[in-house]
C-alpha cells in the first residue's frame, strides 16, 4: 500500500482575537480556587456596604434621589429632578417599592421638600426606606466588580482578574458611594462595561457591539456626565469592527458599528423615559434656565426627550452658580483644575495609587497589551478632563470611574512576568486591603496614611469627601450616651431632621455668641467654610469629640 501525501492548505487571513492571557489553558481542577477567592472579595464587599448602609442617615442628595424615584413608581410621571435622568433613580426605585412608603399624590413642593416629606413627614421609618432604597444600587456594584474581574482575567489570566478585584472591592470611594443610593457609581460601572464590550467586540462584533451600546445607552440613562464617553466609545466600538472585519467594505462596517452603539445609546434613554411615563408628559417644577452659544446649539440638536435636554439645561445653570471649593486647608471662590487629582492623592490607598500608575504603564508599554490601552484608559482620561472642567469642587464621587478603570489595568501588572511584579502586586494589593478595612466603617471620611488618614480627612477636604450628612444618627446616639441633658447647639450640614431622631437643639447663629453656652456641634463641612459667628464661635470652643469623622462636638 502506497503511502499518500497531502499538501496542506494554505490559511486564510483572519482578523485576530483580542489577545488572551499568555500560558493560560484552563484546567478544570484550577477553577474553584479562583471562583473562592472571588467570592470571598465579593462577600466581604457586600458586608461592608450593607453594615455600612444600615447606619448612615440619609445624605445630602439621597433623599431627592429616593423622593423622585418613589414618584416614578408610584405616580409614572416626570416632574422633580430633571438634572438626572431616570435610570438610576428606577434602580432605587426598586427597592422603594419593597419599601412601600406613604407618598402624598400631587406633591407640590420642590424636590428637596419631597425627599423631606417622603422619609420624614408621611409616616415612613427613614431607616428602613433608606436601606431598602440603597439595597439594589449595592447588589448593582457588587455586579461591576464581576466585569472588573472578567475584563481584567481576559487580558492577563485569573490573577490579574483576581488583583483587579481585590482593588476594586478595597476602594474606599467604591464602598462608600455603592453603598448609597446615588448615581456616581452606576454610572460608572455602566461605561467600564461598555468599554469591556466593544474591546470583546474584536471577536464577535454582531454580538457585543449592540451590547456595548446598550450599556452605554444605560450610563446616558443615569448621569449627563457620562456624554463626554460617547464618541470615545463609538470610534473604539469602529476600530472593533474594523479589526474584526476583512474585504473591501471594512470602512463601511467600521462606520456602521459606531452608529449601532449610538442608535442603541439612544433607544436605552428614549425607553428609560417611557418605562416613567409612556405619554412623556413634562412639567418641570423647577425653573429651566435658558442656554446660549455652544451649549445650548448642542442641547438642541441632542436626539432625546426634551426633560433630558432640559435636565442639561439645568446643569448648565448649576455650572454658573458662584460655588465654593476647599482643598488642603484653604476655602476659596470657584474651582480649580487640579482639585480632582489632589483629591484622589487624599482619598486613595497608597497601594492602589501605585498600582494603578503602574497598570496605566503597563498597559501602554507592552506590545501585547497596546491594543487594548484605548479601551482601558481612553474613557477614563476623558471623562477625567471633562470633571476636572466642572465648577462644583465637592468630592472624588465626580471621578469615581478611575477605581473601576484603573483596577483593570492594574491587574495587567502581572503581564510583566518577573517573580518580582507578581510579589509586587500582592504587596501593594494587601497594603490597600488593609489600608481599607482599617477605616471600616467610616469610608467616606476616608484619607490614606500620608494624610493622616479619616480622622484627619477634614483638614483637607469637605463635603461628600468627609461629612455629606451621613452621621445624623450616631450624632443622636452620642448625646444620648455622653451628654444626657446638656444643652446642644447644632451647626448640621445634611439632609436630616434632626429632631427625628431625637436630637433637640438650636442653631447658635442665630443668637448672641454669649449666650451659646454647652455643647457646640458642628458638621465638618460648616466648620470648613465657618465665617462671621461660626467661626468666632468654633475659635472661642475647645474639640471635645469626634462622631463619625464628620462631626465634631465642642464645649464653650
Amino acid at each position: 500500500m502506497r503511502d499518500l501525501w497531502i499538501a496542506p492548505a494554505v490559511p486564510r487571513p483572519v482578523s485576530l482575537p483580542p489577545p488572551g492571557p499568555v500560558g493560560t489553558t484552563r484546567r478544570p481542577g484550577r477553577r474553584w480556587p479562583v471562583r473562592l477567592l472571588v467570592t470571598v472579595l465579593l462577600a466581604q464587599m457586600a458586608f461592608a456596604m450593607v453594615t455600612t448602609a444600615v447606619r448612615q442617615t440619609p445624605t445630602i442628595d439621597e433623599p431627592v434621589y429616593v423622593g423622585a424615584a418613589a414618584e416614578y413608581v408610584h405616580e409614572h410621571r416626570l416632574r422633580h429632578n430633571p438634572e438626572h435622568p431616570p435610570l438610576g433613580k428606577l434602580v432605587i426605585g426598586a427597592g422603594v417599592a419593597l419599601a412601600d412608603p406613604r407618598l402624598a399624590p400631587g406633591f407640590a413642593g420642590d424636590q428637596g421638600q419631597l425627599g423631606r416629606q417622603l422619609l420624614y413627614e408621611s409616616g415612613n421609618d427613614p431607616w428602613r426606606l433608606m436601606l431598602r432604597a440603597r439595597l439594589p444600587v449595592i447588589a448593582l456594584t457588587l455586579s461591576f466588580g464581576l466585569v472588573v474581574f472578567a475584563f481584567a482575567r481576559e487580558l492577563a489570566g485569573p490573577p490579574a482578574g483576581s488583583a483587579a478585584l481585590a482593588l476594586y472591592c478595597f476602594s474606599p470611594d467604591v464602598i462608600a458611594h455603592g453603598s448609597l443610593a446615588t448615581l456616581d457609581v452606576p454610572a460608572a460601572g455602566f461605561v467600564l462595561t461598555s468599554a469591556w464590550l466593544v474591546w470583546r467586540a474584536r471577536r464577535r462584533p454582531w454580538l457585543y457591539v449592540p451590547l456595548a451600546g446598550l450599556s452605554l445607552g444605560a450610563a446616558l440613562a443615569t448621569k449627563m456626565s457620562t456624554l463626554a464617553a460617547v464618541p470615545v466609545l463609538m470610534a473604539l466600538a469602529a476600530v472593533s469592527v474594523w479589526k474584526a472585519s476583512a474585504g473591501g467594505r471594512r470602512l463601511v462596517r467600521a462606520m456602521a458599528g459606531a452608529g449601532v452603539v449610538a442608535l442603541a445609546a439612544i433607544t436605552v434613554v428614549w425607553v428609560t423615559y417611557l418605562m416613567v411615563d409612556p405619554r412623556l408628559r413634562w412639567t418641570p417644577e423647577q425653573h429651566v434656565p435658558v442656554v446660549h452659544g455652544l451649549r445650548g446649539l448642542l442641547v438642541r440638536l441632542l436626539p432625546f426627550p426634551e426633560a433630558y435636554r432640559d435636565g442639561m439645561r439645568v446643569q448648565f445653570g448649576l455650572e454658573n452658580r458662584p460655588w465654593q471649593g476647599f482643598l488642603f486647608g484653604r476655602l476659596y471662590d470657584g474651582s480649580l483644575w487640579y482639585y480632582l487629582p489632589a483629591a484622589l492623592l487624599v482619598k486613595t490607598p497608597l497601594g492602589m495609587l501605585v498600582l494603578w500608575a503602574a497598570g496605566a504603564a503597563v498597559v501602554v508599554a507592552l506590545r501585547r497589551l497596546r491594543p487594548v490601552a484605548p479601551c482601558v484608559l481612553a474613557a477614563p482620561l476623558v471623562l477625567l478632563m471633562a470633571a476636572m472642567q466642572g465648577a462644583r469642587d465637592f468630592g472624588t464621587r465626580y471621578a469615581v470611574f478611575l477605581p473601576l478603570f484603573l483596577a483593570v489595568a492594574a491587574g495587567c501588572v502581572l503581564m510583566v512576568g518577573r517573580r518580582w511584579a507578581a510579589l509586587g502586586v500582592a504587596v501593594l494589593v494587601a497594603f490597600a486591603a488593609v489600608s481599607s478595612a482599617r477605616a471600616y466603617p467610616y469610608y467616606l471620611p476616608y484619607s490614606n496614611e500620608a494624610f493622616g488618614g479619616p480622622g484627619r480627612t477634614r483638614q483637607w477636604l469637605h463635603d461628600s469627601n468627609v461629612d455629606w450628612g451621613q452621621d445624623l444618627g450616631r450624632l443622636a446616639d452620642r448625646l444620648r450616651d455622653r451628654y444626657r441633658g446638656e444643652r446642644v447647639w447644632l451647626v448640621y450640614k445634611g439632609s436630616g431632621v434632626p429632631s427625628f431622631y431625637g436630637i433637640e437643639a438650636s442653631d447658635p447663629r442665630h443668637v448672641p455668641v454669649h449666650e451659646v453656652r454647652g455643647l457646640l456641634v458642628v458638621s465638618d463641612s460648616a466648620a470648613a467654610k465657618a465665617s462671621g459667628r461660626l467661626a468666632e464661635l468654633i475659635g472661642g470652643s475647645r474639640p471635645v469629640d469626634d462622631v463619625g469623622h464628620s462631626i465634631t462636638v465642642y464645649r464653650r
